[in-house]
C-alpha cells in the first residue's frame, strides 16, 4: 500500500520569522566589524543551514570570520527568542488551521527546515504542534538544502513512498527535485514566483486554501 507524506518547510512557509533572522544576521556581521548584508540578501538565504547561509552572504571571507558570524548569529537568535517569545513563532494566516485539518484528516505530516534542532524544538513546543508531525528534520540532522538528505531521512523514518515538499524557496524546490518528489511552492514567503518556477515547482499556491486543494489534487 502506498503511503504519502506531506513535508513542510518552516521559515517563510509556516511562520514569518524574517524579523528575527534579519536582526540576528545584521548583528552577526556587525560583530565581525563588517557592513551587514541588505534585508533582501538576507531573505534570499533563508532556508539554508546557518554555515551555508553565512558563506553565501560573505563570499571570500576568511574561515575564522565566517565562524564568528555563525556563532554570533546563533547567539543572537537565541536571545531574540528569549526577548520576543511570541514573535519568534508568528504563523501565517491560515497555517495552523491548515495543519489542524490535515492532521485531523489522517494525513502524515513532517517538517524539513534549515533551522537548528534547538530552534525547531522551541517552535514545536511553543506552538504545541509537535504531535502533528510524524517526522522532523533540522539542520542538525542532514546536509543543508538543497541536498535531498532531509527528505531521504523523512522517507526512511516514516516508511512513506510518496512525498510532497511544500516550501517557499528555491532550496525547497531543488531539494524536492533532487529527491524526485512533487514540489509545491508557496508565494507568501521569501523567494519570488519566478524563482520558484525556475527551480522546479510543480505548482504555485497563494494561500492555504489553495494549498489544501493542491494537496487533494496531488492525492
Amino acid at each position: 500500500m502506498s503511503l504519502r507524506l506531506i513535508v513542510f518547510d518552516c521559515d517563510g512557509t509556516l511562520i514569518d520569522s524574517q524579523a528575527a533572522i534579519i536582526h540576528a544576521m545584521r548583528e552577526a556581521f556587525e560583530a565581525a566589524d563588517l557592513s551587514p548584508p541588505s534585508d533582501d540578501d538576507i531573505r534570499g538565504i533563508v532556508g539554508l543551514s546557518v554555515p551555508q547561509a553565512v558563506a553565501a552572504l560573505g563570499p571570500g571571507l576568511d574561515g575564522d570570520v565566517l565562524s564568528k558570524i555563525d556563532a554570533v548569529f546563533r547567539q543572537s537568535s537565541i536571545a531574540w527568542r528569549q526577548r520576543n517569545p511570541n514573535e519568534s513563532a508568528t504563523f501565517y494566516d491560515g497555517a495552523r488551521d491548515c495543519l489542524d485539518r490535515l492532521n485531523g484528516a489522517g494525513e502524515l505530516l513532517a517538517v524539513a527546515t534549515g533551522k537548528a534542532r534547538r530552534g525547531l524544538d522551541h517552535l514545536l513546543d511553543q506552538s504545541e504542534l509537535r504531535g502533528h508531525f510524524i517526522a522532523t528534520q533540522s539542520a542538525d540532522d542532514a546536509p543543508s538544502k538543497p541536498h535531498p538528505g532531509m527528505l531521504e531521512n523523512c522517507a526512511r523514518l516514516t516508511g512513506a513512498d510518496r512525498l510532497v515538499m511544500v516550501g517557499d524557496t528555491s532550496f525547497d524546490m531543488l531539494m524536492a527535485k533532487s529527491f524526485g518528489c512533487h514540489a509545491i511552492g508557496v508565494t507568501w514567503g521569501y523567494h519570488s514566483d519566478a524563482v520558484l518556477r525556475d527551480s522546479g515547482a510543480d505548482v504555485l499556491v497563494r494561500d492555504f486554501g489553495e494549498l489544501e486543494r493542491a494537496l487533494a489534487a496531488w492525492g
